[in-house]
């Protein structure tokens, strides 16, 4: 894809979004749910679209609360349900449909201080740590899980939804399945089954209560970073919250631990106006990106360790002085080693990894001689090993990853961008050098890697085919002038489907597989030797994939 001529550059008024017509859009326009495009569909982190486009409305919230309550009601979960949201212009809207859902059903619903007058925001790591704390203190009866309005980094006309169950971690697909078919049947069938009362009385039912979250989950920060080493080193932080939902969390984090931290844009604004410009031209709060990271990355020198995330958090981007905006990659291998040699964690915990991320994180867990475990994409995989504390860590190439407390209990089983950032932070003050200087040295001693990833436009049809593909489809035995050493369409972490298909090299690798939300299928791929070698990978890939389109007559 070819880079937008205003990327990296302020948004001009032509990009803006109308945050009016998009409410509106919300509450008057009705999904059709024979019309694909308009159904509930759950991908890797929830529900996702937009009023605009009829695929996130005021019936799609109704019938997933309402789906969501009858799974509860069916596990027999009755405890709390913590509910938060991000900054998005939907996420308000669909915020009071939510509570006005769970109320009428008889739900507890704990949110945050404020939420009722337009504030209150909650990332989704905050969610995930609430659940776990409740669900280990509480009898086992009295199970809270929670969801969080968010689209993540998506452009400021979406919204989303997501749940987490009782582990506190994205829903897995058995349970995500079950709720999308049920709320596709609550909407073809009128909403008739929603029970609903208004927001008016819902804000009023002893049901409803309010919490102080931030104090929660920022006095427990200690936990699982060295918050001391970073005060007293007096690590110089900048952060950019991208005006996202922990925007409230940095200066009380700066107050109670004594550390420099400067938000260098404090703004909220559900049109996200201030945003620079993403690779393609929107406004897309995406954290890994050097266009959308554009201002912070111009303030690199002012700062030791600068940061930012996406709306709900969950992600993260670390900016040093002589690097710039790490690649997502290069930051997890640095955490992985930094973590595992400097934690006092189990030698058989495990370090998880999407298949799709760097080799370099397994040439790493072979060279500290700790067990890896890859998986498919989608941060849920990780879940039931961050909940029992089998995995150390567990982390995606989208810069999303979290990590056990330095006791090795469970930290949180959703990703969680405010630990990754202060691991920068921790890094620099424990070592005295910086994440970027760290990966320079592992790519000295293991080898450079050139990664990259490019989308294509796919048919139903086609997606079908590529998720069903197998070894035995793949008849080429040379990638890019090496043999191919394995071709995998399970992971070998969990022997779960990839969805796709891996092939792998002696140095390099690449993996296709169709998005979930999408009509497009994504090549990603490596090459430990050069660029070139980059490409060579990525255009055989291509060629396979068209292949296996071609002997399906498509």
């Amino acid at each position: 894809m070819s880079v937008h001529p205003h990327a990296g550059k302020p948004v001009r008024p032509e990009d803006r979004i109308n945050i009016g017509q998009l409410v509106s859009d919300y509450f008057l326009q009705v999904p059709d749910v024979a019309i694909t495009a308009q159904r509930v569909s759950f991908g890797t982190s929830g529900h996702r679209g937009s009023s605009a486009k009829i695929s996130f409305n005021e019936a799609h919230i109704l019938a997933i609360c309402q789906a969501v309550v009858e799974y509860r009601h069916e596990q027999k979960i009755t405890g709390p349900l913590f509910l938060g949201k991000d900054t998005h212009a939907l996420s308000e809207p669909a915020f009071a449909s939510t509570i006005a859902v769970l109320i009428a059903n008889g739900v507890n619903v704990v949110i945050q201080n404020d939420s009722l007058s337009g504030g209150g925001f909650t990332p989704t790591p905050v969610i995930s740590r609430l659940i776990i704390s409740h669900n280990k203190i509480e009898n086992q009866s009295d199970l809270a899980d929670g969801l969080i309005i968010t689209p993540s980094h998506n452009p400021p006309t979406d919204g989303g939804i997501k749940y987490n169950p009782p582990h506190g971690g994205p829903a897995e697909g058995e349970i995500t399945k079950q709720i999308e078919q049920r709320a596709n049947a609550l909407i073809k069938a009128g909403l008739v089954d929603v029970k609903q009362v208004s927001f008016a009385q819902a804000v009023q039912s002893p049901l409803l209560s309010q919490q102080d979250f931030i104090e929660h989950y920022v006095s427990q920060l200690n936990q699982v970073i060295d918050m001391e080493a970073i005060a007293k080193a007096g690590v110089t932080i900048g952060v950019d919250p991208l005006g996202g939902s922990g925007i409230a969390y940095w200066p009380v984090i700066a107050k109670k631990y004594g550390l420099n931290i400067k938000v260098v844009n404090p703004v909220v604004d559900a049109s996200f106006a201030f945003m620079p410009l993403d690779k393609d031209g929107k406004i897309r709060m995406d954290c890994s990106s050097p266009y959308a990271m554009a201002g912070l990355i111009a303030m690199k020198d002012d700062f030791d360790i600068s940061v930012g995330n996406d709306p709900d958090f969950d992600r993260h981007g670390i900016v040093t002085k002589l690097g710039g905006l790490m690649n997502p990659n290069h930051y997890l291998a640095v955490a992985i080693n930094y973590l595992m040699t400097h934690r006092n964690w189990s030698a058989d915990c495990k370090i998880g990894k999407t298949l799709v991320s760097s080799s370099l994180i397994n040439r790493v867990a072979k060279k500290i001689a700790r067990p890896l475990s890859e998986v498919p994409v989608g941060f849920k995989w990780f879940v039931d090993g961050l909940h029992d504390s089998s995995y150390a860590f567990g982390g995606e190439e989208s810069a999303g990853a979290t990590f056990l407390a330095r006791d090795g209990s469970t930290w949180t089983t959703d990703k969680d961008g405010f630990i990754m950032a202060l691991l920068a932070a921790e890094i620099l003050a424990v070592t005295g050098k910086d994440p970027h200087q760290h990966y320079l040295e592992l790519a000295k001693e293991l080898g450079e890697p050139c990664y990259g990833r490019v989308e294509a436009v796919a048919t139903f049809e086609q997606k079908k085919v590529l998720t069903a593909l197998s070894s035995s489809d793949i008849t080429a035995d040379v990638l890019a002038g090496e043999k191919i050493t394995e071709i995998l369409s399970h992971a070998p972490g969990n022997n779960a489907a990839i969805g796709g298909i891996k092939v792998v090299t002696e140095n390099g690798w690449f993996a296709a597989r169709p998005s979930g939300t999408e009509e497009i299928y994504k090549i990603y791929a490596e090459s430990f030797i050069d660029e070139q070698h980059l490409h060579m990978i990525i255009k055989e890939a291509q060629d396979i994939v068209s292949a296996a389109f071609q002997a399906a007559g498509l």
